[in-house]
């Protein structure tokens, strides 16, 4: 029976069968968790429900040298990063209060991403009686996932400079609307920031959503727009962009999305099948692309609406 150790800033397990272990060692520079997923220690099998998994920040998890996947873990239920100040008080004080601790533990470090987050309050945009301020992603059905605030707080930040007022952005698997929403606020009513999503039914409750958030306005002028297609194709008829954010794991960067993509522009793209890593792909003023690894994840996988029905 082998071992396999993966050592990277460190990875929630989407799996509700895993456990993982985590040994925290500081060197001189930075906090780095060991991970060892117990799956392939028991040569489990690997399991359907992948939730959408972003790399948490060593420094998030304080005292922790043993964390089991709590089974609720895929709909929100689990305390495994239950932050500080966000047991009480209205929604919006709540809200709050998970962007002061992403901040507090050093995720946001962004004073605009940090306005924009507390904002667009979270519980709108979770299916109702799911816990909003856990930092863990959740099931929004159809296979599907919203992922971790500090996965948001990571791509906002990202693509900060790529959200300026007026600028394009393009939301790729936007699910519930979350981060869709986010754009609008950032590229403001003189830009554009526009969803897409392969599920007919997720663009109905984004559309709820929005309209109950901070982003209503921009849905009602237009500046933020929700659509049913294929987010591998892009959305070519609003492009170029300035900003594109996929929020599922493509196999490989797919072409139309760098074609839509304005010199001078940026993505955030999930790469990767059993092992995947948060790329940040650059279009140059010449066209050429510069690609970087921003960190290990744990995503869905960007598949077509068929596919992800059957959980494939």
């Amino acid at each position: 029976m082998s071992l396999i150790l993966y050592n990277i800033d460190a990875l929630a397990y989407s799996c509700r069968y895993c456990y993982a272990f985590s040994s925290l060692t500081r060197t001189r520079t930075h906090t780095r968790t060991r991970a060892l997923s117990l799956r392939t220690f028991f040569n489990l099998p690997q399991h359907r429900s992948v939730s959408s998994i972003s790399p948490i920040r060593s420094s998030i998890i304080p005292n922790f040298s043993f964390f089991p996947i709590n089974p609720n873990f895929l709909t929100g239920n689990t305390h495994f990063l239950k932050m500080k100040g966000v047991c009480s008080g209205s929604s919006m004080s709540k809200n709050k209060a998970m962007v002061e601790s992403l901040r507090r533990y050093g995720v946001i470090s962004s004073n605009k991403v940090a306005e924009v987050m507390e904002t667009v309050d979270r519980a709108l945009f979770v299916p109702n009686g799911a816990e909003a301020y856990v930092d863990s992603p959740m099931a929004i059905g159809y296979n599907a996932t919203i992922s971790a605030p500090h996965m948001h707080a990571t791509c906002l930040q990202l693509l900060e400079e790529n959200l300026q007022p007026g600028m394009h952005a393009l939301d790729v698997g936007s699910g519930t609307g979350y981060l869709t929403a986010c754009f609008a606020l950032m590229v403001g009513p003189q830009g554009h920031a526009i969803g897409v999503e392969h599920i007919p039914e997720l663009v109905s409750f984004s559309l709820e959503n929005i309209k109950k958030s901070a982003a209503a306005p921009q849905f009602e002028d237009g500046s933020l727009s929700v659509f049913a297609g294929d987010g591998r194709q892009g959305c070519p008829e609003f492009g170029p962009y300035d900003a594109i954010h996929v929020g599922a794991a493509a196999p490989e960067i797919p072409q139309p999305l760098i074609d839509q993509l304005k010199p001078g522009g940026r993505m955030v793209i999930p790469v990767g099948n059993i092992f995947q890593d948060l790329k940040v792909v650059d279009k140059n003023s010449d066209g050429s692309i510069s690609v970087r690894t921003e960190t290990s994840v744990r995503y869905v996988p960007l598949t077509s609406r068929e596919a992800q029905l059957r959980g494939c």
